[in-house]
């Protein structure tokens, strides 16, 4: 008598077998779409962030090789260097706005926050000393673009917090905002903050919110930091920061 359930059972499984065999032929290639996207979206999603407490001793300023400076690369403004943990500028203080500027170098994301640790002795009124932080900032050889927020170091009514455009040349900005007065200066330990969010930027001092502006000028630059000094000479270690964190 012949095994007519094993033939059915060979023949389903012959069938089988071919189904498994062509149905993928008919399914839908990856699309380049579904392959791509993912992983550049989650690249774009990759937050950066740099922080120092400034342990080596440079003139200017490297950490290696993760800083464009003043001087080195812009051509018209002054380094930032370091020693025994504490970064300042180094202006003779005899020429206007050649502020010491430092900015990390690589690809930043738009959005963007700086927060430094303030160091300050022995101010005077007539003494003109800022430190200042950077956002969307680029340098080239007599160009320097970007967003500065300046903080005098001085805790009188001469005291200011500012928001400055630079424009590219040397002593070509433009202010977005500023206020004046004791409660928008520095003093030794404070801790300053600027972020850019879309066109907003905002500043904090000890976590205080104390200006904003708006401006859509920059979409895209580095963080970094700054020094200025008028009015003196020889003081550039008495302000700085001891502490830089830039994130996206």
């Amino acid at each position: 008598m012949r095994d007519w359930k094993g033939t059915i059972r060979k023949v389903v499984i012959g069938l089988l077998a071919i189904t498994l065999l062509i149905v993928p032929l008919f399914q839908p290639l990856p699309s380049r779409r579904g392959d791509v996207l993912p992983s550049a979206f989650a690249a774009s999603r990759k937050h950066r962030t740099y922080t120092t407490r400034f342990r080596r001793t440079e003139n200017p300023i490297s950490e290696g090789n993760n800083w464009l400076n003043g001087r080195a690369d812009g051509l018209d403004w002054a380094n930032v260097r370091t020693k025994a943990g504490l970064a300042f500028g180094t202006e003779a203080g005899t020429v206007k706005y050649d502020d010491a500027t430092a900015l990390l170098k690589g690809a930043w994301g738009p959005d963007q926050t700086a927060e430094a640790t303030v160091h300050t002795v022995n101010q005077k009124d007539e003494i003109f000393e800022e430190v200042e932080l950077r956002l969307r900032s680029s340098l080239s050889a007599h160009k320097a673009t970007g967003y500065e927020i300046n903080f005098r170091c001085l805790r009188t009514d001469k005291a200011y917090t500012q928001i400055v455009r630079w424009n590219g040349p040397l002593g070509d900005f433009t202010y977005l905002n500023a206020k004046g007065g004791s409660p928008f200066g520095v003093a030794d330990g404070d801790v300053v903050k600027a972020t850019i969010i879309g066109s907003v930027i905002t500043v904090c001092i000890n976590g205080t919110k104390v200006l904003q502006a708006t401006d859509a000028t920059y979409k895209e630059g580095s963080p970094g930091m700054g020094f200025y000094l008028e009015g003196g000479s020889g003081m550039n270690g008495d302000y700085g920061f001891t502490r830089f964190t830039a994130s996206d």
